[in-house]
């Protein structure tokens, strides 16, 4: 499955579980050009889907990993709280009990 089609995937996982919908590749930096693959800004939560994780993939290459580091980093100090899910979890629908769970963890803290 390509990152494509595992991203819709995922959407239709979202749809099934009645979870808000996110937006899609949301820019977080004000002057990078990093995206979240999925975001719900007024909760600083977002979703990085890592497809290709068992077949030596961009993510799990040193340089990869290395720019991965750097951008989830920069997103932890901006204040977001970023899950990282692989084709795998999403595929077998672990994925979406943990944004569920995020969603309702997240509304909590912004409701104050």
């Amino acid at each position: 499955m390509n990152r494509s089609a595992l991203e819709a995937t995922f959407d239709l996982g979202l749809k099934a579980w009645k979870l808000p919908q996110p937006q899609i590749e949301f820019r977080f930096h004000p002057s990078r050009k990093w995206r979240f693959d999925r975001a719900w800004p007024e909760l600083r939560l977002a979703v990085e889907i890592d497809g290709g994780t068992l077949n030596n993939g961009r993510h799990t290459r040193p340089a990869g990993y290395a720019e991965d580091c750097d951008k989830l980093n920069t997103a932890a100090l901006m204040g977001w709280t970023v899950l990282r899910f692989t084709g795998e979890h999403v595929r077998q629908g672990q994925a979406f009990a943990v944004v569920a769970e995020a969603l309702r963890v997240a509304s909590r803290r912004s409701s104050g």
